[in-house]
């Protein structure tokens, strides 16, 4: 279809309610960054077990080890990655750079966290703040 024939096919309350959606989003990315606020540390665990506690902002690749084999992970300009894993859809891989929030690596059991933001140092968390 083309465009006009599926902006003929909406009615106003489509259209009003599109609106909301795009400015609720909108919001919702300032309000993950607030929530989630850039971290100092980052956290590798595997099989639940934590395995590295590094700080963000020193360079460096450390590699883990879990069921299914090496998973590598790069520490840069205060971000973190997944280099390379051996799990199959390379999902961890494929989501690139984080400063927050985590990368998990579901068949490998690999979980990379970016923690020691400041809205810990309240005892507050997502849902109390």
């Amino acid at each position: 279809m083309r465009l006009r024939e599926i902006i003929n096919l909406t009615t106003a309350a489509d259209r009003v309610l599109l609106f909301f959606l795009i400015i609720a989003t909108s919001f919702s990315f300032s309000f993950v960054r607030h929530v989630f606020p850039k971290g100092t540390e980052v956290e590798v665990k595997v099989d639940g077990r934590i395995a590295y506690r590094l700080p963000i902002d020193v360079d460096r690749i450390v590699s883990v080890k879990g069921p299914l084999g090496v998973t590598h992970i790069e520490i840069k300009n205060n971000k973190v990655r997944a280099i390379d894993a051996p799990c199959e859809n390379k999902l961890c891989v494929r989501q690139g750079w984080i400063d927050r929030g985590s990368i998990i690596c579901v068949p490998n059991r690999v979980i990379v966290s970016v923690t020691g933001g400041n809205s810990k140092k309240d005892g507050l968390d997502a849902i109390t703040e």
